[in-house]
């Protein structure tokens, strides 16, 4: 065996080795990170049209369709053909990226990818060796769209074009001797992927399958398929607020003025109500007018209690059962924008999830509990506070105090002897 013989075989073997290594400490880094997710305190954020930045990187396992058999016709001699040929057409791969949503459903997305290198190895007649690798990698830039399926999941799909650099190196011996072959190539090609986004809290992520389209440096296209876990982090971006409950009707001081890039006004105190002791059961309850954040109950456009609005609501219930009233009343409210028509289905049945909850698991009687929907009939904020008819995050910002739930307790009528 010659010296260079003996060179190549060595480094075949040292990359034999070397890389499933390297891929099984990206695998296993990459499920630590997502193992640990569960244990992460994360701020909770509902699915809204409000535009905020993210960012975010992610790994996987990167497939290339090589054509081996059309390579090595590229690169060998007149003359020499490729016997027993192997190919290496699996890497780990990497990626980071930078995005701007837009709202609910588009996003826009820049990213920097390195899909791995892939390898060719042959024998060839008469007889000698050829070794050959591609390495790919590049930038994106693509159009998401996401369509939620709830407040945490969301179907994701993504076209795009990708600007790629295709490195090539081959080298061979005997007869097919090539002299060190290291061709380079830049191209422009499109991209597309589809996938899956869990959003727990503040952090989301994402489960997808992309597929590139590559020009090689040998002068024809090659297909690039990637899997990969990505994890996703949003900025810029205030949570949903915590459940509020007062026990005096709503209050509202209009703002001075509304500017976009004004703050936010501090949270309101959260009221927990007092439950009363096990041997006050029976004492009638005072009457009182309790009023809940929309955001603190639903998700945006949503009519299913969200974990943090149930905790208050089983607050009262415990409260209510611990006492006797003669009736509560469930009332949903809605701002002034969207259709009249929406925002009362909306009001209702926001109403009636608050009613059935209450029932149960709340363990209120049915026969003591009305749900009314009332639309945007009774607002909290005054005419020409909140300017505007065009729906922006200032004038949404502004309308917050009229989407809400207001549960009005009545207090029992006591007979008085005659």
């Amino acid at each position: 065996m010659s010296h260079g013989t003996h060179l190549r075989s060595r480094r075949t073997s040292v990359r034999a080795t070397a890389r499933p290594l390297t891929q099984g400490l990206a695998k296993a880094g990459l499920c630590s990170v997502i193992g640990l997710l569960p244990l992460l305190p994360l701020p909770a954020w509902a699915q809204s049209d409000d535009p905020y930045m993210y960012g975010g990187f992610g790994a996987g396992q990167a497939r290339a369709k090589l054509d081996a058999e059309r390579a090595l016709g590229v690169v060998l001699p007149a003359g020499v053909t490729a016997t027993s040929i192997s190919r290496d057409e699996r890497d780990t791969a990497y990626k980071l990226f930078l995005g701007y949503q837009m709202n609910r459903y588009w996003a826009v997305e820049a990213g920097y990818f390195q899909l791995g290198r892939f390898n060719i190895d042959a024998s060839t007649t008469p007889a000698g060796t050829v070794n050959g690798r591609f390495d790919l990698k590049g930038i994106n830039l693509d159009l998401v769209g996401k369509l939620p399926m709830s407040d945490q999941w969301s179907l994701l799909g993504r076209i795009g074009t990708q600007f790629n650099r295709t490195r090539t190196h081959f080298d061979g011996s005997g007869a097919a001797a090539l002299n060190n072959y290291d061709p380079s190539r830049r191209d422009t090609n499109m991209k597309l992927g589809a996938g899956l986004e869990w959003n727990p809290g503040g952090m989301a992520v994402r489960a997808e399958a992309e597929r590139y389209r590559v020009r090689n440096a040998l002068g024809y296209h090659i297909p690039v398929n990637l899997v990969s876990v990505s994890l996703v982090f949003p900025f810029g971006r205030s949570p949903t607020p915590a459940p509020r409950m007062s026990s005096a009707a709503p209050s509202y001081s209009p703002p001075a003025a509304v500017m976009a890039a004004a703050p936010p006004p501090p949270p309101e105190p959260v009221a927990t109500p007092m439950l009363l002791p096990p041997t006050a059961a029976g004492i009638p309850i005072p009457p009182r007018r309790l009023s809940f954040s929309a955001e603190s109950l639903f998700g945006f456009d949503e009519t299913q209690i969200r974990p943090e609005g149930a905790r208050a609501l089983d607050a009262l219930a415990a409260e209510l059962k611990g006492s006797s009233f003669q009736l509560v009343t469930v009332e949903g409210h809605t701002d002034r924008l969207g259709n009249s028509d929406y925002n009362q289905t909306l009001s209702q049945q926001r109403a009636d999830a608050v009613k059935a909850y209450l029932i149960n698991p709340g363990g209120i009687e049915a026969s003591k509990i009305s749900a009314l929907g009332k639309s945007e009939s009774m607002p909290v904020t005054r005419a020409g506070d909140c300017k505007g008819e065009r729906k922006s995050t200032a004038l949404v910002r502004c309308l917050q105090p009229d989407r809400r739930v207001a549960v009005e307790v009545q207090a029992e009528v006591s007979s008085s002897p005659r």
